[in-house]
């Protein structure tokens, strides 16, 4: 039998947090994605449906449900270093250039055009990137010659 993987309890004034930053939707793309899978953990959404509902794999749920139970909020905000944003790596970049020239359907999505925003939230689902920003998106298509209305 499969492990069961769910997030630990969680009190009235954790999912009111949970839920001003699923709401918000101000922030890092991160912490919204990883507010949300512990929301539908806590309320008994199995792994599964949680990785087709956000679009990532089962294996990064896991990871997000289990460092919120270890680390609670801390967990669900993104590590950065400060400073200059690091600079993508060519392999990043091919990807990033490849799925942008694909069509969402072709990755199982239901829309037939890409957003910047919606780009950079499938990237960071599929662990492209761990993170990155509409206008750095914008600017990366622009350099790489790759045709884009958002």
């Amino acid at each position: 039998m499969a492990e069961r993987v769910q997030v630990r309890d969680i009190d009235d004034d954790e999912g009111r947090r949970l839920l001003q930053n699923i709401r918000r939707g101000t922030g890092s793309v991160v912490t919204w994605r990883r507010a949300q899978m512990v929301l539908l953990s806590a309320q008994g959404m199995p792994v599964a449906k949680i990785a087709e509902v956000t679009i990532t794999s089962v294996d990064r749920v896991r990871d997000v449900v289990h460092n919120f139970n270890a680390d609670s909020f801390e967990s669900l905000y993104p590590k950065y270093k400060g400073g200059r944003p690091r600079t993508l790596t060519l392999p990043e970049r091919r990807e990033i250039k490849k799925t942008a020239k694909s069509k969402p359907v072709e990755h199982g999505l239901p829309f037939s055009t890409w957003s910047l925003a919606k780009l950079a939230d499938f990237l960071v689902a599929e662990g492209v990137v761990d993170d990155i920003s509409h206008e750095g998106l914008r600017i990366l298509l622009r350099e790489e010659g790759v045709p884009f209305n958002a």
